[in-house]
């Protein structure tokens, strides 16, 4: 009996193994499955429920089917480069694409630069200039906490940010620089400063078939990949794959990174700017435009819509150690409240919480802890 357990043990440590290799190298058959009948893992359960809600926000997620845009224009005698259209991926994506758009001045002469937005992505390209030794200003409407950044849910995983069918061969080789660019940026912040931490995440399926997908941005950036076979545990789905991402607290990291604004010397002029011509008027000679779905209107981009997300926000639970992901479902434990996600309504312009999503996103989420292995 006793070379019987170890020889189980054995085999179980082997299949783990097998399954982190299959996935690191883009294979997945259903030999390298990990039955993982024997874990030891147990997961204290989200409490949901109506009277732990402690608020519901909404966001419009700037959406392209074709994907983001990058690129250098004309505005006048100015040099205008867009760095907009992210989708769900704001957050997951800044460092990667702010790097792109930064490359666009590259060799242009000027130390000047004005950025027009002071989300994410504004505040990320700002930080980028400044390193690389220019003079910022920032415009903005907005400032954190107001911005439509501070209300992702952000994990680092890009998602919600483009249409397979539309997109080309060249656009994906550009997203997936800019996934390993912020990628590498993130785990550079990881800590209480910035509120960024690395997290077990676990994505439910009742098939195995979703998994034959890469994740989003190349799966060499999960590290700790595993497929498991538990019917009975980890949530009771019949399928899971577990992995470890990041997730960053948005209050947190917004007020962190316009600190290191301020603090390099970079200046803010809270201002709308309402046209192309009082785009032109800047003194700055170069301008960056990260003013996300307000683009549609100053730029004239018809491609460009919302993506309507709701969350709803539970009281905080310290003992929350990892986040899931289900269809079209997901949590993510943070500081400031337990994240509840969520909804993806194409073309849908309201910022008001809707009633009936709310007790559906909470249904949800509650059929989800039935299963939960504890």
């Amino acid at each position: 009996m006793h070379r019987q357990e170890i020889d189980r043990r054995s085999f179980l440590r082997s299949a783990l193994t097998a399954s982190a290799f299959a996935i690191g190298s883009g294979a997945l058959s259903s030999r390298y499955i990990a039955i993982a009948s024997q874990q030891k893992r147990r997961f204290a359960p989200v409490k949901v429920s109506r009277d732990r809600l402690i608020r519901t926000v909404v966001g419009l997620r700037p959406y392209r089917p074709e994907g983001f845009v990058v690129r250098a224009d004309k505005l006048a005698e100015k040099l205008l480069i867009h760095n907009y259209g992210h989708g769900g991926a704001g957050v997951t994506l800044s460092w990667g694409v702010a790097s792109l758009a930064v490359e666009q001045a590259r060799g242009v002469g000027q130390n000047r630069f004005a950025v027009l937005g002071c989300g994410v992505i504004g505040l990320s390209t700002a930080r980028l200039l400044q390193r690389r030794g220019g003079t910022v200003t920032i415009y903005a409407r907005d400032l954190p906490p107001e911005t439509t950044s501070n209300i992702a849910g952000a994990l680092w995983m890009p998602t919600s940010l483009y249409n397979q069918q539309k997109v080309s061969s060249q656009f994906l080789e550009q997203f997936r620089r800019a996934c390993q660019i912020s990628n590498r940026a993130f785990q550079l912040m990881v800590g209480a400063e910035y509120g960024v931490r690395w997290i077990e995440t676990f994505d439910l399926q009742k098939e195995l078939a979703p998994f034959e997908r890469e994740l989003p941005g190349g799966a060499e950036l999960y590290p700790a990949t595993a497929i498991i076979q538990d019917p009975k545990g980890y949530f009771g789905f019949p399928y899971v794959r577990q992995f470890s991402t990041m997730v960053i607290e948005p209050s947190v990291y917004l007020n962190a990174l316009l600190r290191d604004f301020y603090i390099a010397g970079g200046k803010v002029v809270v201002k709308e700017l309402r046209s192309g011509e009082e785009i032109a008027a800047l003194s700055e000679p170069v301008i960056f435009n990260c003013t996300g779905l307000g683009a549609r209107t100053l730029f004239h981009d018809e491609a460009l819509i919302p993506v309507r997300g709701q969350l709803e926000v539970l009281l905080p639970q310290p003992e929350i150690d990892y986040c899931y992901l289900s269809g079209g479902s997901y949590m993510f434990p943070r500081r400031d409240g337990i994240i509840l996600g969520g909804t993806f309504e194409h073309d849908r312009w309201t910022l008001e919480p809707d009633a009936e999503q709310i007790t559906e996103i909470l249904a949800d989420h509650a059929e989800i802890m039935k299963g939960l292995r504890r």
